[in-house]
Protein backbone atom coordinates (compact mmCIF):
# COMPACT_ATOMS: atom_id res chain seq x y z
CA UNK A 1 0.00 0.00 0.00
CA UNK A 2 1.77 3.52 -0.81
CA UNK A 3 0.08 7.01 -0.87
CA UNK A 4 -0.12 9.45 -3.59
CA UNK A 5 -1.07 13.49 -2.47
CA UNK A 6 -3.05 15.39 -4.97
CA UNK A 7 -1.78 17.45 -7.12
CA UNK A 8 -2.34 21.12 -5.84
CA UNK A 9 -3.93 22.45 -9.42
CA UNK A 10 -7.07 20.66 -8.16
CA UNK A 11 -8.11 23.19 -5.84
CA UNK A 12 -6.98 23.94 -2.04
CA UNK A 13 -10.13 22.06 -0.89
CA UNK A 14 -8.74 18.83 -1.87
CA UNK A 15 -5.06 19.93 -1.16
CA UNK A 16 -4.29 17.81 2.10
CA UNK A 17 -6.57 14.88 0.73
CA UNK A 18 -4.37 11.66 0.20
CA UNK A 19 -4.81 8.86 -2.19
CA UNK A 20 -4.49 4.83 -0.60
CA UNK A 21 -3.60 2.35 -2.74
CA UNK A 22 -5.08 -1.23 -2.18
CA UNK A 23 -5.83 -4.38 -3.74
CA UNK A 24 -8.37 -6.54 -3.26
CA UNK A 25 -12.28 -6.22 -1.59
CA UNK A 26 -11.52 -3.46 0.88
CA UNK A 27 -11.88 -0.03 -1.28
CA UNK A 28 -9.16 2.82 -0.72
CA UNK A 29 -9.85 5.36 1.62
CA UNK A 30 -9.75 9.14 1.43
CA UNK A 31 -8.31 10.91 4.73
CA UNK A 32 -10.91 13.93 3.53
CA UNK A 33 -14.95 13.90 4.47
CA UNK A 34 -17.47 15.41 1.54
CA UNK A 35 -19.36 13.45 -0.76
CA UNK A 36 -18.67 9.68 -2.51
CA UNK A 37 -19.66 11.35 -5.69
CA UNK A 38 -16.86 13.79 -5.86
CA UNK A 39 -14.59 11.59 -7.96
CA UNK A 40 -17.06 11.69 -10.87
CA UNK A 41 -15.62 15.44 -11.29
CA UNK A 42 -12.74 14.02 -12.84
CA UNK A 43 -13.51 11.76 -15.33
CA UNK A 44 -9.53 11.20 -15.86
CA UNK A 45 -8.86 10.10 -12.65
CA UNK A 46 -11.99 7.48 -11.81
CA UNK A 47 -10.89 4.10 -12.14
CA UNK A 48 -7.27 4.71 -12.87
CA UNK A 49 -4.86 1.47 -12.43
CA UNK A 50 -2.07 0.68 -11.33
CA UNK A 51 -0.13 -2.10 -12.12
CA UNK A 52 -0.05 -3.56 -9.01
CA UNK A 53 -3.33 -2.88 -7.97
CA UNK A 54 -6.36 -0.40 -8.58
CA UNK A 55 -6.50 3.26 -8.08
CA UNK A 56 -9.92 4.37 -6.45
CA UNK A 57 -10.53 7.55 -5.22
CA UNK A 58 -13.40 8.54 -3.08
CA UNK A 59 -14.86 10.90 -0.03
CA UNK A 60 -16.29 9.29 3.34
CA UNK A 61 -19.41 10.71 4.10
CA UNK A 62 -19.37 11.48 7.81
CA UNK A 63 -22.72 9.44 8.39
CA UNK A 64 -21.72 5.96 6.53
CA UNK A 65 -20.10 3.15 7.93
CA UNK A 66 -17.67 1.43 6.69
CA UNK A 67 -15.32 2.12 3.40
CA UNK A 68 -17.27 3.28 0.13
CA UNK A 69 -16.53 1.04 -2.55
CA UNK A 70 -16.65 1.05 -6.40
CA UNK A 71 -18.29 -1.94 -7.77
CA UNK A 72 -20.04 -3.10 -11.03
CA UNK A 73 -22.90 -5.01 -10.84
CA UNK A 74 -23.87 -6.94 -14.30
CA UNK A 75 -27.71 -8.73 -14.74
CA UNK A 76 -30.50 -6.87 -13.67
CA UNK A 77 -33.07 -9.44 -13.58
CA UNK A 78 -34.87 -10.23 -10.21
CA UNK A 79 -31.87 -11.19 -8.26
CA UNK A 80 -29.59 -8.83 -9.70
CA UNK A 81 -31.66 -6.25 -9.34
CA UNK A 82 -32.30 -6.66 -5.87
CA UNK A 83 -29.15 -7.30 -4.93
CA UNK A 84 -27.67 -4.63 -6.71
CA UNK A 85 -29.63 -2.38 -5.04
CA UNK A 86 -28.68 -3.56 -1.43
CA UNK A 87 -25.13 -2.38 -2.65
CA UNK A 88 -26.46 1.56 -3.33
CA UNK A 89 -28.04 1.38 -0.14
CA UNK A 90 -24.91 0.27 1.61
CA UNK A 91 -23.76 3.68 0.13
CA UNK A 92 -21.37 2.17 -2.02
CA UNK A 93 -20.69 3.70 -5.87
CA UNK A 94 -22.66 1.45 -8.10
CA UNK A 95 -22.06 1.20 -12.18
CA UNK A 96 -24.56 -1.31 -13.96
CA UNK A 97 -25.01 -3.01 -16.72
CA UNK A 98 -27.39 -4.95 -18.72
CA UNK A 99 -28.30 -5.99 -22.58
CA UNK A 100 -31.40 -4.61 -22.26
CA UNK A 101 -30.90 -1.00 -20.74
CA UNK A 102 -34.80 -0.64 -19.23
CA UNK A 103 -33.99 -3.37 -16.63
CA UNK A 104 -30.96 -0.53 -15.71
CA UNK A 105 -33.55 2.41 -15.02
CA UNK A 106 -34.87 1.89 -11.66
CA UNK A 107 -31.13 1.68 -9.76
CA UNK A 108 -29.82 4.43 -12.36
CA UNK A 109 -32.95 6.85 -10.47
CA UNK A 110 -31.22 5.63 -7.10
CA UNK A 111 -27.82 7.26 -8.45
CA UNK A 112 -26.08 4.37 -10.03
CA UNK A 113 -24.06 4.86 -13.41
CA UNK A 114 -24.69 2.93 -15.80
CA UNK A 115 -22.50 1.21 -18.35
CA UNK A 116 -22.46 0.91 -22.36
CA UNK A 117 -21.05 -2.38 -22.36
CA UNK A 118 -19.80 -5.20 -19.91
CA UNK A 119 -16.46 -4.38 -20.41
CA UNK A 120 -16.81 -0.24 -19.95
CA UNK A 121 -18.11 -1.26 -16.44
CA UNK A 122 -15.15 -3.81 -15.40
CA UNK A 123 -12.47 -0.87 -16.60
CA UNK A 124 -13.33 1.49 -13.85
CA UNK A 125 -14.59 -0.76 -10.52
CA UNK A 126 -13.02 -2.66 -7.70
CA UNK A 127 -15.00 -5.37 -8.15
CA UNK A 128 -17.68 -6.95 -10.68
CA UNK A 129 -20.80 -8.86 -9.29
CA UNK A 130 -22.34 -10.70 -12.05
CA UNK A 131 -25.83 -12.15 -12.05
CA UNK A 132 -27.16 -13.87 -15.64
CA UNK A 133 -29.16 -16.33 -17.04
CA UNK A 134 -27.12 -18.92 -18.13
CA UNK A 135 -23.79 -20.50 -19.25
CA UNK A 136 -24.35 -18.24 -22.70
CA UNK A 137 -25.27 -15.23 -21.01
CA UNK A 138 -21.83 -15.78 -18.99
CA UNK A 139 -19.81 -16.48 -21.59
CA UNK A 140 -20.86 -12.95 -23.65
CA UNK A 141 -20.79 -10.81 -20.58
CA UNK A 142 -17.46 -12.63 -19.62
CA UNK A 143 -15.62 -13.53 -22.98
CA UNK A 144 -16.72 -11.09 -25.74
CA UNK A 145 -14.64 -8.30 -27.42
CA UNK A 146 -16.96 -5.86 -25.10
CA UNK A 147 -17.08 -8.32 -22.27
CA UNK A 148 -15.69 -8.15 -18.82
CA UNK A 149 -12.24 -9.80 -19.61
CA UNK A 150 -11.54 -7.95 -22.26
CA UNK A 151 -11.53 -4.34 -19.60
CA UNK A 152 -10.58 -5.16 -16.51
CA UNK A 153 -8.07 -4.50 -14.90
CA UNK A 154 -5.02 -6.46 -12.97
CA UNK A 155 -6.38 -6.45 -9.27
CA UNK A 156 -9.99 -6.36 -9.79
CA UNK A 157 -11.95 -8.94 -8.35
CA UNK A 158 -15.13 -10.75 -10.09
CA UNK A 159 -17.68 -12.27 -8.15
CA UNK A 160 -20.07 -14.03 -10.24
CA UNK A 161 -23.72 -14.93 -8.61
CA UNK A 162 -24.88 -16.78 -11.69
CA UNK A 163 -26.00 -20.56 -11.69
CA UNK A 164 -23.93 -22.08 -13.83
CA UNK A 165 -22.00 -24.86 -14.73
CA UNK A 166 -18.96 -25.61 -12.74
CA UNK A 167 -16.95 -26.47 -16.25
CA UNK A 168 -17.91 -22.79 -17.19
CA UNK A 169 -17.27 -21.08 -13.68
CA UNK A 170 -13.44 -23.45 -13.91
CA UNK A 171 -13.04 -21.82 -17.12
CA UNK A 172 -13.93 -18.19 -16.08
CA UNK A 173 -11.50 -18.78 -12.54
CA UNK A 174 -8.73 -19.67 -15.22
CA UNK A 175 -9.19 -17.16 -18.06
CA UNK A 176 -8.90 -14.45 -15.31
CA UNK A 177 -6.44 -15.59 -13.26
CA UNK A 178 -3.75 -15.33 -16.79
CA UNK A 179 -5.00 -11.35 -16.58
CA UNK A 180 -3.91 -11.46 -12.47
CA UNK A 181 -7.78 -11.24 -11.86
CA UNK A 182 -9.06 -13.12 -9.22
CA UNK A 183 -12.77 -14.41 -9.18
CA UNK A 184 -14.97 -16.00 -6.96
CA UNK A 185 -17.92 -18.21 -8.05
CA UNK A 186 -21.07 -17.56 -5.73
CA UNK A 187 -24.39 -18.73 -6.19
CA UNK A 188 -27.01 -18.15 -4.28
CA UNK A 189 -29.80 -20.05 -2.21
CA UNK A 190 -32.75 -18.14 -1.89
CA UNK A 191 -35.15 -16.30 -3.99
CA UNK A 192 -36.71 -12.49 -4.45
CA UNK A 193 -37.83 -12.02 -1.34
CA UNK A 194 -34.34 -13.36 0.52
CA UNK A 195 -32.48 -11.05 -1.72
CA UNK A 196 -34.55 -7.94 -0.81
CA UNK A 197 -33.32 -8.46 2.61
CA UNK A 198 -30.03 -9.61 2.33
CA UNK A 199 -30.90 -13.10 4.14
CA UNK A 200 -29.45 -15.01 0.90
CA UNK A 201 -26.93 -18.50 1.29
CA UNK A 202 -24.04 -17.66 -0.75
CA UNK A 203 -21.78 -20.56 -1.57
CA UNK A 204 -18.19 -19.51 -2.57
CA UNK A 205 -15.70 -21.03 -4.50
CA UNK A 206 -12.19 -19.71 -5.32
CA UNK A 207 -9.04 -18.56 -3.23
CA UNK A 208 -9.60 -18.87 0.20
CA UNK A 209 -7.96 -15.08 0.76
CA UNK A 210 -9.81 -13.48 -1.76
CA UNK A 211 -12.51 -14.92 -0.06
CA UNK A 212 -11.66 -13.57 3.16
CA UNK A 213 -11.16 -10.16 1.73
CA UNK A 214 -14.49 -10.02 0.03
CA UNK A 215 -16.82 -11.10 3.01
CA UNK A 216 -17.67 -7.80 4.45
CA UNK A 217 -19.09 -7.24 0.89
CA UNK A 218 -20.75 -10.37 0.58
CA UNK A 219 -22.55 -9.84 3.68
CA UNK A 220 -24.56 -6.70 2.43
CA UNK A 221 -26.09 -9.52 0.10
CA UNK A 222 -26.43 -12.87 2.10
CA UNK A 223 -26.67 -13.68 6.18
CA UNK A 224 -24.65 -16.80 5.36
CA UNK A 225 -21.53 -17.32 3.21
CA UNK A 226 -20.33 -20.24 3.15
CA UNK A 227 -16.87 -21.11 1.37
CA UNK A 228 -16.44 -24.55 -0.61
CA UNK A 229 -13.23 -24.92 -1.91
CA UNK A 230 -11.72 -24.14 -5.28
CA UNK A 231 -12.89 -22.33 -8.57
CA UNK A 232 -16.24 -24.25 -9.21
CA UNK A 233 -16.57 -25.64 -5.85
CA UNK A 234 -19.87 -22.95 -5.15
CA UNK A 235 -21.68 -23.52 -8.38
CA UNK A 236 -21.23 -27.34 -7.37
CA UNK A 237 -22.82 -26.87 -4.25
CA UNK A 238 -25.80 -24.84 -6.01
CA UNK A 239 -26.57 -27.94 -7.87
CA UNK A 240 -26.34 -30.59 -5.25
CA UNK A 241 -28.62 -27.80 -3.21
CA UNK A 242 -30.99 -27.24 -6.39
CA UNK A 243 -31.48 -31.04 -6.83
CA UNK A 244 -32.57 -31.25 -3.64
CA UNK A 245 -34.99 -28.19 -4.40
CA UNK A 246 -36.40 -30.01 -7.47
CA UNK A 247 -37.06 -33.14 -6.62
CA UNK A 248 -38.46 -32.07 -3.20
CA UNK A 249 -41.49 -30.04 -4.78
CA UNK A 250 -41.78 -33.01 -7.66
CA UNK A 251 -42.24 -34.89 -4.34
CA UNK A 252 -44.93 -32.53 -2.82
CA UNK A 253 -46.52 -32.65 -6.74
CA UNK A 254 -46.79 -36.58 -6.35
CA UNK A 255 -48.12 -36.71 -2.91
CA UNK A 256 -50.85 -33.61 -3.75
CA UNK A 257 -51.90 -35.68 -6.61
CA UNK A 258 -52.10 -39.23 -4.72
CA UNK A 259 -54.07 -37.33 -1.82
CA UNK A 260 -56.66 -35.69 -4.44
CA UNK A 261 -56.91 -39.01 -6.41
CA UNK A 262 -57.71 -40.54 -2.60
CA UNK A 263 -60.37 -38.53 -1.44
CA UNK A 264 -59.06 -35.14 0.14
CA UNK A 265 -58.89 -31.57 -0.55
CA UNK A 266 -55.69 -29.15 -1.96
CA UNK A 267 -56.46 -27.00 1.02
CA UNK A 268 -56.48 -30.24 3.70
CA UNK A 269 -53.59 -31.36 2.21
CA UNK A 270 -51.86 -28.32 2.46
CA UNK A 271 -53.17 -27.51 6.09
CA UNK A 272 -51.76 -30.72 7.30
CA UNK A 273 -48.64 -31.42 5.30
CA UNK A 274 -47.49 -28.06 6.68
CA UNK A 275 -47.26 -29.31 10.06
CA UNK A 276 -45.41 -32.54 9.72
CA UNK A 277 -41.65 -32.67 10.24
CA UNK A 278 -41.91 -34.76 6.74
CA UNK A 279 -41.62 -30.95 4.50
CA UNK A 280 -38.86 -28.87 4.20
CA UNK A 281 -38.92 -24.95 4.38
CA UNK A 282 -38.28 -24.75 0.55
CA UNK A 283 -41.80 -27.13 -0.02
CA UNK A 284 -43.24 -25.30 2.67
CA UNK A 285 -43.31 -22.40 1.02
CA UNK A 286 -45.00 -23.63 -2.35
CA UNK A 287 -47.66 -25.31 -0.07
CA UNK A 288 -50.14 -22.16 -0.71
CA UNK A 289 -49.27 -21.86 -4.51
CA UNK A 290 -50.64 -25.79 -4.68
CA UNK A 291 -53.71 -24.30 -2.28
CA UNK A 292 -54.46 -22.05 -4.31
CA UNK A 293 -53.46 -23.49 -7.71
CA UNK A 294 -51.91 -20.25 -8.28
CA UNK A 295 -47.96 -20.08 -9.56
CA UNK A 296 -46.39 -16.67 -9.00
CA UNK A 297 -43.37 -16.89 -10.56
CA UNK A 298 -40.81 -16.27 -7.62
CA UNK A 299 -38.36 -18.91 -8.96
CA UNK A 300 -39.94 -19.84 -12.86
CA UNK A 301 -40.07 -23.39 -14.09
CA UNK A 302 -38.29 -21.84 -17.41
CA UNK A 303 -34.83 -21.58 -14.57
CA UNK A 304 -35.29 -25.21 -12.89
CA UNK A 305 -36.04 -26.55 -15.90
CA UNK A 306 -32.18 -25.00 -17.14
CA UNK A 307 -30.85 -25.94 -13.80
CA UNK A 308 -32.22 -29.48 -14.24
CA UNK A 309 -29.83 -29.62 -17.67
CA UNK A 310 -26.69 -28.29 -15.64
CA UNK A 311 -27.66 -30.90 -13.15
CA UNK A 312 -27.78 -33.79 -15.51
CA UNK A 313 -24.61 -32.60 -17.47
CA UNK A 314 -22.60 -32.47 -14.20
CA UNK A 315 -23.57 -36.25 -13.31
CA UNK A 316 -22.98 -37.31 -16.97
CA UNK A 317 -19.53 -35.57 -16.78
CA UNK A 318 -19.00 -37.16 -13.29
CA UNK A 319 -20.94 -40.27 -14.35
CA UNK A 320 -23.02 -40.45 -11.04
CA UNK A 321 -26.42 -42.16 -11.15
CA UNK A 322 -29.36 -39.90 -10.85
CA UNK A 323 -32.73 -41.97 -11.30
CA UNK A 324 -34.96 -40.01 -8.94
CA UNK A 325 -33.84 -36.55 -10.97
CA UNK A 326 -34.33 -37.99 -14.24
CA UNK A 327 -37.60 -38.62 -13.72
CA UNK A 328 -38.63 -35.03 -12.16
CA UNK A 329 -36.56 -34.05 -15.45
CA UNK A 330 -39.01 -35.20 -17.62
CA UNK A 331 -42.21 -33.89 -15.71
CA UNK A 332 -40.41 -30.53 -15.91
CA UNK A 333 -39.53 -31.09 -19.25
CA UNK A 334 -43.70 -31.67 -20.28
CA UNK A 335 -44.18 -28.54 -17.95
CA UNK A 336 -41.66 -26.69 -20.18
CA UNK A 337 -43.24 -27.64 -23.43
CA UNK A 338 -46.61 -26.51 -22.46
CA UNK A 339 -45.59 -23.01 -20.85
CA UNK A 340 -43.36 -22.02 -24.38
CA UNK A 341 -46.96 -23.08 -26.34
CA UNK A 342 -48.63 -21.07 -23.90
CA UNK A 343 -46.59 -18.01 -23.92
CA UNK A 344 -46.68 -18.55 -19.30
CA UNK A 345 -44.18 -17.93 -16.92
CA UNK A 346 -45.31 -19.63 -13.92
CA UNK A 347 -43.19 -20.96 -11.16
CA UNK A 348 -41.14 -24.16 -10.81
CA UNK A 349 -43.72 -25.51 -8.16
CA UNK A 350 -46.15 -25.54 -10.84
CA UNK A 351 -45.25 -29.42 -11.21
CA UNK A 352 -48.13 -30.08 -8.67
CA UNK A 353 -50.86 -29.19 -11.12
CA UNK A 354 -48.81 -31.03 -13.73
CA UNK A 355 -49.06 -34.17 -11.58
CA UNK A 356 -52.68 -33.76 -10.86
CA UNK A 357 -53.33 -33.78 -14.18
CA UNK A 358 -51.52 -36.94 -15.43
CA UNK A 359 -53.29 -38.56 -12.31
CA UNK A 360 -56.90 -37.12 -13.49
CA UNK A 361 -57.62 -35.10 -10.81
CA UNK A 362 -56.90 -31.51 -12.86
Amino acid sequence: MGRMPIPSGWGERYRSTSIVLRRGCRSARSSAQGSARVIRSYPDLRGGRLAYGVLIVHYQNQNRRGPTMRIGFIGQGAMGSRMAARLVAAGHDLVVYDRFREATRSLQQRGAAVAASAKQLAAGVEIVFSSVTDDSALEQVMFASDGVLAGVALGTIVIDMSTVSPRMSRRLHESARAKGVAVLDAPVSGSTPQAEQGQLVIFVGGEEDVYQKCQPILAVLGSKTLYLGPGGSGTTMKLCANTLLGLGVQALAEAFALGEKGGLSRERLAAVLSETAVVSPSQKSKLENARKDEYPAAFPLRLMFKDFGLIVETAMELSVPMPATAAAVQVAAAEHARQMADHSDEDFSVVVRAMERLAGVA
